[in-house]
């Protein structure tokens, strides 16, 4: 089969199909009509001599050789642009287009702090900004849909390098008036089991929170879960038990109009090591550990030290 009539774009074309599963959507992101997309997606299936889309009314659906050609055609446009980023001066450091990605329990309390510092840092650097459960953003960065990606230790991705950035500690939060309160100190040894709030299946907090209790990762009996560490403040507010969370979600002490505590844990209080993950293939490994120094002083520099500010890694 000649390569002639296949392009990086078509390529991109496919991609993007394949990840809306809509023609129209697809067409609108990659910025030409309808017509155009569909056309060039269905010569494309015949250079293949293959379909890669069941077309069943509204609905996308994949063929059963379409996941694969789909995970080749992202594995071609990923080498491409490392084709692009190979011939960028190295002289200017992450400049151009970087997707970068945090978990859900961290990127709307951290990005608020570092997004001046990174463009002053890398002011040609051209951002795109996500979140994620932990396992999304893993596979994101395997598939080359993102570049970076802001995760909780440990990685277990041989693929991937990862650059501890900080250790953040958790605190507990406990509605006003709980029977926590009226200890002077807090330990994790302290903490009432049946009475922990926990996010739903898929965070990473939720794993760390019962590891630290004690629970042997057992959820029996377990059915107040949040979907988000907001809406598991908001449960905490109502009054429906305790919960640990991340000392940059606690913040400035959002409180709730007083219907929250928030206490550090002593001595030693518990937490996670953030960490900034990328392709070990990725030849701008250099400039990611760069782009950890920059994150690492800002999110430093936003929560000073104390019992429930960031430190460096030990």
């Amino acid at each position: 089969m000649s390569l002639a009539g296949i392009s990086l774009r078509d390529l991109e074309y496919l991609v993007a199909v394949a990840d809306l599963r809509h023609f129209g959507n697809a067409a609108a992101q990659c910025g030409v009509s309808q017509p155009a997309l569909s056309g060039q997606i269905r010569k494309l299936e015949d250079r293949l001599g293959t379909p890669v889309f069941e077309r069943a009314g509204k609905k996308v659906l994949m063929t059963a050789r379409g996941d694969a050609l789909v995970a080749q055609a992202r594995h071609v446009l990923t080498e491409a642009r490392r084709l692009v980023e190979l011939a960028r001066d190295l002289n200017e450091p992450l400049s151009g287009r970087l997707g970068l990605s945090a978990i859900q329990t961290l990127g709307p309390y951290l990005f608020p702090h570092v997004l001046r510092p990174l463009r002053d840092c890398f002011p040609k650097l051209d951002l795109t900004l996500g979140e994620g459960r932990t396992d999304e953003l893993l596979g994101s960065l395997r598939d080359g849909r993102i570049d970076a990606a802001l995760v909780a230790l440990p990685v277990k991705e041989r693929s991937l390098t990862v650059e501890p950035l900080f250790f953040e500690p958790f605190v507990l939060a406990h509605p006003a008036g709980h029977p926590l309160g009226n200890s002077s100190a807090i330990t994790i040894a302290d903490l009432p089991a049946a009475d922990l709030m926990l996010l739903e299946e898929g965070h990473c907090l939720r794993d760390q929170a019962l590891a630290l209790c004690g629970t042997g990762g057992s959820t029996a009996g377990r059915s107040r879960h949040a979907t988000s560490l907001e809406t598991l403040r908001h449960m905490v507010a109502a009054g429906a038990g305790y919960t640990l969370m991340p000392a940059m979600a606690a913040g400035e002490g959002d409180t709730l109009g007083g219907l929250i505590v928030y206490r550090p844990f002593t001595p030693d209080p518990p937490g996670r090591m953030i960490a900034l993950s990328w392709r070990s293939s990725d030849p701008r490994t250099a400039q990611f550990r760069l782009l950890a120094d920059c994150l690492t002083d800002a999110a430093l520099k936003a929560r000073a030290p104390g019992p429930t500010g960031l430190r460096l890694p030990s």
